[in-house]
Order: structure tokens, then C-alpha cells, then sequence
């Protein structure tokens, strides 16, 4: 599968555009590559379905400040989290319905209301289901695939989602002779203006139900269960929201399903902190193995690691293992490191015999003060760090 392109570098505009130049950006493209200008022609159907992607997701602040920090990774789709913002497999029709108001004229797009795309039926879509779930540090670092079970709206099995109680049960509508739409007509400097507005008899369907399902009531929905599976990826991070296209809520009678949002929460560990990519263990040590050093086994989110504490090493120290972190959302990112901050247990309470031996070793030279010596402090430990 082809890598996506930069929705910025699709629309031709730059990161700091407008709403308003992105929109204008769309607009200029769509009219480039409508279908009724474009017959036959996938290569522009492409270019279509492509620009109306980015526009869905930078005309919306939301994705866009997802898309701004990620990339396509926060958004989802082919290659993320299963269809954020994009088209997540959308056809031609509900592109036409969900963007096509921009353009002002009929059918979505002035100028081309006479096509056979004129007749356009207006589709409903379905409410967002919004949940959470929360992951471990072990799950966040290895990515996984949790199940949850919701309750939404499903279409009433019954009808198949129509509404009606069969398939002979509907008729035209009256008001807007099956169009879906009416036009309106009005007088202005420009001379005689059209302006499209969805039915309201039958609210853009074209047709009437003239008796209901018995089941749904005439809605298309009913209310169920539904365990669905989510695909976690590695590193993400509190308050992230992923998207699963399509799983969200039923529209009523034939619509597009809403989407089902998944915002990440992370559970406290018993032994790390989390800090963006990056990991921290306090590893306490006696006082004697920070004198005279020693090996120690730490854990990690995969497993152990063996580090070594040098001879007279401080309390404070911080020691770093490169890629013990958590991995990037964002491709091409090198994972972050569990840095291990070393703490010297000083012991509080002392027998006389080690009080005693204590006392002899306190005078002997190599545990006295040296003059001048200067002990790095924390902000020379964290500079020493990052070097």
C-alpha cells in the first residue's frame, strides 16, 4: 500500500494556512478534479477522494492538531489507528454529503447541478461513541489488541435499517418529487440566484415511509451489544484518542455509522515513571555497594538489564539505557531511554557494633572531606546526562 502524502503538500498550503485558505485550497482542487469534469478519468477520482481526506482533517481543529503533533499516525487509517479523520474507505457519496455544503450550489458543487449527480440523496450519519481504555506501561511500549464491549445502535435487524416494514412500504415524496432537495429561487444584484436546501418532508431521502417497521418504530435502529476489536499501537500516550471508523452509533435508515473514539489512559506503575518516550527507575543501593561499586540487575518493560555502579559514585546519579523507552508514534523516531536515577540508602538505625566500626572508619583519610572538593549538583548531573 502506497505511503500516504502530506495533507499540507495535497492541498498546497503551508502548516500556518487558514481555515479559510484551506478551504479556498480544497474548493480550487475539488472543482479541478470533480468526477463530472473528470468521466471515466480514477486518476482524478483519486486526486478527489485524496483532497477531500486532508480537508477533512485539517478543517477540523481537532485532527488537525492530532495530525500537527503525529502526523498520519495520530489520525489512524491504512497505516495507524484504523481510520481517524480520513476517508477510512468512504465512496464517492459521502464525500459529496459531508463536504460538498462548501461549494454553495446543487448537488455540492455550482455549476454542476444539472449532472446526473444533481439528484444526490442527502446521508445521515451516525453519533460518535466515545470510551476509554486504560493500558499499562507494558502494554503502551509493546502495542495491543484490547476487545471492549459497547452499546450502540445498531440497524434493526428486522427492516435492514429502512425504517419501513418492507420494501413496497415507501412512496415518493411529494415535496421534492424524489429529488431529496428542493430549490429555491430568489431575485438579487446578480440576477436570479438558486439555493439548494434538503427536503423537509423527507429530510433528503427522496421518499417516504407509508408503514413502519414494527421493530424499530420506523427509526432503521435498534439498541445491542457489540464487542469490537481495537488495535493499539506502540507508544502512545495519555489523553491520545484514537479513531476506529465506522463503529461508532447506526444512522437511521441506510445512513453512515459514526465513529467509535478511543481516548488512551495509562494506569500507575508499581516501579516506573512515564515521561513522553522516555522512562525512570529509582535504584536504591547501600551505602558500601556506592562506595565500592557493584553489579545490579534492574527490571525493564521486556525483561532485566544488568548495570554497573562505579566506586564512589553519589547518590543522585543518573545513569541512562539507550532504547529502554517507549517507541514513537510518529515513523522514523528512535525510542526514548529508562534513565536510572541511583539512589544511597542511608541507614537510620545501627547496631553498637556497626556504630562502632562506623566511628574508627570516620577518621580514617579516605572518608574525610577533601578541601575544595565539589560534588556535582543536580543540574551538572543532568547537563553530564544529555551530553
Amino acid at each position: 500500500m502506497a505511503e500516504k502524502r502530506d495533507f499540507y503538500e495535497v492541498l498546497g498550503v503551508s502548516k500556518s494556512a487558514s481555515a479559510d485558505e484551506i478551504k479556498k485550497a480544497y474548493r480550487k482542487l475539488a472543482l479541478k478534479y470533480h468526477p463530472d469534469r473528470n468521466p471515466g478519468d480514477k486518476e482524478a477520482e483519486e486526486k478527489f477522494k485524496e483532497a477531500a481526506e486532508a480537508y477533512g482533517v485539517l478543517s477540523d481543529p481537532e485532527k488537525k492538531q492530532r495530525y500537527d503533533q503525529f502526523g498520519h499516525a495520530g489520525l489512524g487509517g491504512a497505516g495507524g489507528f484504523g481510520g481517524a479523520g480520513g476517508m477510512g474507505g468512504m465512496s464517492m457519496e459521502d464525500i459529496f454529503s459531508q463536504f460538498g455544503d462548501i461549494f454553495g450550489g446543487f448537488g455540492g458543487f455550482g455549476g454542476f447541478g444539472s449532472s446526473s449527480r444533481g439528484s444526490r440523496r442527502t446521508v445521515t450519519r451516525g453519533s460518535d461513541l466515545r470510551v476509554t481504555i486504560k493500558l499499562t506501561l507494558e502494554e503502551i511500549a509493546s502495542g495491543v489488541e484490547k476487545k471492549i464491549k459497547v452499546h450502540k445502535a445498531v440497524p434493526c435487524s428486522q427492516c435492514g435499517g429502512s425504517g419501513a416494514k418492507n420494501s413496497h412500504a415507501f412512496k415518493t415524496c411529494e415535496t421534492c418529487h424524489g429529488e431529496g432537495r428542493v430549490v429555491q429561487t430568489h431575485q438579487s444584484i446578480f440576477g436570479m440566484m438558486q439555493r439548494v436546501h434538503v427536503c423537509p418532508k423527507c429530510h433528503g431521502e427522496g421518499k417516504v415511509i407509508t408503514e413502519s417497521c414494527p421493530h424499530c418504530k420506523g427509526e432503521g435502529i435498534t439498541y445491542a451489544d457489540e464487542v469490537i476489536s481495537i488495535h493499539i499501537p506502540a507508544g502512545v500516550e495519555a489523553g491520545m484518542q484514537l479513531s476506529v471508523a465506522g463503529k461508532g452509533n447506526a444512522a437511521p435508515r441506510g445512513g453512515i455509522n459514526g465513529d467509535l473514539l478511543v481516548r488512551v489512559e495509562e494506569l500507575p506503575h508499581g516501579e516506573f515513571q512515564r515521561d513522553h518516550q522516555n522512562l525512570h527507575y529509582t535504584l536504591s543501593v547501600s551505602y558500601m555497594d556506592a562506595v565500592l561499586g557493584t553489579n545490579v540487575e534492574i527490571p525493564t518493560l521486556s525483561g532485566k538489564a544488568r548495570i554497573k555502579i562505579e566506586p564512589g559514585t553519589p547518590s543522585g546519579k543518573l545513569m541512562r539505557l539507550r532504547g529502554q523507552g517507549f517507541p514513537s508514534v510518529q515513523r522514523g523516531m528512535p525510542k526514548g531511554d529508562l534513565i536510572v536515577c541511583l539512589n544511597v540508602d542511608v541507614p537510620k538505625s545501627l547496631s553498637k557494633e556497626e556504630k562502632a566500626m562506623l566511628e574508627k572508619m570516620r577518621e580514617m583519610s579516605g572518608f574525610q572531606v577533601k578541601a575544595g572538593r565539589k560534588e556535582p549538583g543536580f543540574f551538572d548531573r543532568m547537563k553530564e546526562y544529555f551530553k
